[in-house]
């Protein structure tokens, strides 16, 4: 026991150490990772002859990660990137399965294709946490959005081939039978998932204290994955769709306390189980070392095969991207000529951030029906509209496309999904060396390159037309707050107050918002007040003002969720300043009352 918790204490202090280091070093943390564990592997006997259930990584790792990304992705910018992210994550990953399952039974002697495209199935997907590496370079937002939903669902493609592939090495393989029992894996998971994450809003609501909500929080992930995998489903996509209708909904159904507790725990989970897969990736090196040299093949030939692999994956790669960056600008192109007549719609209906009391419909629906229908289009209307500049101001050229080529990184994944084929696979020793020898190639080359290459072709910014958007952005920001608030001063008006007091109670707490109307005034009834009131009725007006002030940034809170689902701003500020209504609300709720 006291063996364990020294290893427990020193790969903490392990991660962390990495973690301080690695920007120091001008190296990504996960590379540091690796190196640490495959330098401990071939170094230290006690780490020589580890051997780590790949069902850990499988099932018990990568569910709560993947999870947590997708709690946190903002789902506008996943919303437009869909159909790039389908493509990536499913005909992508099945394209370069099938070329690397020729190319093993080509080099590989007496090996079947069944068994190269099992192989090929491993190597395929790329890895959601080495993708993280691209976070920390100055890169595009779409190209962002689209490696991260990418690397959230491709791994359902690549293990239910995988699956599909072990399963033809005693019968015949049936593209049919793939699909189908990839639809079935994925429509079951998209039902699991979504139920889940639905029931776990449904509770979690109702549960006032953050730490025991954020321990509920825990649980989602496995109980979307654990049922799905019961059922032949994947847990991977059930986690991640549990973590998409969270995100989708927190910032509506759970206090801003909660979602603050979330946030840092989970901030804090990442960052553990994170770097314990790179590690635990480098110190499984030597073991798997001593395994290949029981087998035919030698080291030299799986590490050449591999880099022929690595190669392969970055050219198909680039041969999928070119052509589907070509049919996204020739969609943006196609959109923005409907721009001219969208509007007009647009203008016809409204202002999208009206109610609209609309006539009764021609069709014979009621007013009320309506008016909901009318409020429909127009949302449909706003978002489209907003799709349109965000593709325009957004656009992606040969420098994105080279970005999303270059940051198709190989991971712990591929060597967890390596070591889950059956201990009768064919050189199965060599060919968990080769994909090992592939995700650390991939993250080392790839990953260790990916900053300078980003820096390099990106182009020099206009910072005074980007200042000057940004300001506009923000200006409207702070209309629609200011819109809100006073919608709610003047249907609850209390006795404390001014305009400044209430309408503007969340506006000001925003980045940038020193020219909008200042709240330098008190709570009514705060200990500030003058002496000599009389105390219950300052504790009620304390109360009350309190109150109608946290309605006010609910208020506004809705107003930007609103905001959000129809795309209408960037998704960085609109984060930002769902943030800071947050931190004005849990700063509110937390104020004493008056002293006596």
């Amino acid at each position: 026991m006291t063996e364990l918790l020294i290893v427990m204490v020193a790969t903490l202090v392990v991660i962390a150490t990495a973690t301080l280091l690695g920007p120091r070093l001008g190296v990504a943390s996960p590379l540091v990772l690796v190196a640490i564990g495959v330098v401990a592997s071939l170094v230290v006997p006690a780490f020589s002859d580890i051997q780590i259930d790949p069902e850990l990584i499988l099932q018990g790792i990568l569910p709560p990660l993947l999870y947590s990304a997708a709690v946190s992705l903002p789902t506008m910018n996943f919303r437009r990137e869909f159909g790039a992210i389908s493509g990536l994550s499913v005909v992508l990953v099945i394209g370069t399965a099938v070329i690397l399952g020729f190319f093993f039974m080509l080099v590989i002697p007496g090996l079947g294709f069944a068994w190269g495209l099992a192989l090929g199935a491993v190597i395929s997907p790329t890895d959601a946490v080495a993708v993280s590496i691209i976070k920390q370079t100055p890169v595009s937002k779409r190209v962002i959005a689209m490696l991260d939903g990418e690397s959230l669902l491709n791994d359902a493609t690549a293990l239910t081939l995988l699956r599909g592939a072990i399963v033809a090495t005693a019968a015949t393989f049936s593209f049919g039978n793939f699909a189908a029992s990839f639809s079935y894996s994925v429509v079951v998971a998209l039902l699991i998932g979504g139920f889940v994450g639905w029931l776990n809003l449904v509770i979690r609501k109702r549960v006032t204290d953050p730490t025991v909500n954020t321990v509920m929080s825990f649980t989602v992930p496995f109980v979307a994955a654990i049922p799905a995998e019961l059922l032949g489903a994947s847990g991977l996509v059930a986690a991640v769709v549990a973590g998409l209708v969270t995100g989708i909904r927190a910032a509506r159904v759970l206090s801003p306390q909660n979602r603050l507790s979330d946030a840092q725990n989970w901030r804090m989970i990442e960052l553990v189980l994170e770097g314990a897969i790179f590690l635990m990736m480098g110190l499984q090196i030597s073991g798997i070392l001593t395994d290949v040299e029981n087998d035919d093949a030698g080291i030299p030939t799986a590490v050449v095969i591999a880099i022929g692999a690595l190669i392969i994956t970055v050219l198909v790669r680039a041969a999928f991207v070119a052509p589907l960056l070509w049919f996204l600008a020739r969609r943006s192109h196609r959109h923005a000529k409907m721009k001219p007549r969208m509007e007009v719609i647009q203008e016809r209906l409204g202002s999208p951030n009206e109610i609209l009391e609309a006539p009764e419909h021609p069709s014979g629906l009621s007013p009320t029906k309506s008016a909901r229908y009318v409020r429909r289009v127009t949302s449909l209307v706003t978002r489209s509209l907003a799709d349109i500049d965000y593709f325009a101001r957004e656009p992606l050229g040969w420098r994105e496309g080279t970005t999303v080529v270059w940051a198709g990184m190989r991971g712990a994944i591929t060597v967890a999904a390596a070591q889950s084929l059956p201990s009768d696979t064919p050189l199965r020793s060599t060919l968990v060396l080769i994909a090992f020898v592939v995700a650390a190639l991939s993250l080392l080359v790839q990953g260790g390159t990916i900053g300078a290459l980003v820096r390099r072709i990106s182009p020099a910014s206009d910072q005074a037309a980007e200042h000057e958007r940004t300001v506009a952005e923000r200006t409207r920001l702070f209309a629609l707050l200011k819109e809100s608030a006073d919608a709610v001063a003047g249907a609850t008006p209390t006795a404390s107050a001014t305009p400044a007091a209430t309408a503007t109670a969340a506006v000001t707490a925003m980045p940038g918002a020193e020219d909008a109307t200042a709240n330098t005034e008190p709570l009514a009834g705060d200990t500030t007040a003058p002496e000599g009131d009389d105390f219950e009725s300052r504790r009620v007006q304390f109360e009350a003002d309190k109150n109608h002030r946290i309605a006010v940034i609910r208020a506004q809170r809705t107003a930007l969720l609103d905001a959000r689902d129809n795309g209408i701003f960037d998704a960085d500020l609109l984060e930002n300043a769902l943030d800071n209504l947050d931190a004005t609300q849990i700063t509110l709720e937390m104020r004493g009352k008056p002293s006596a």
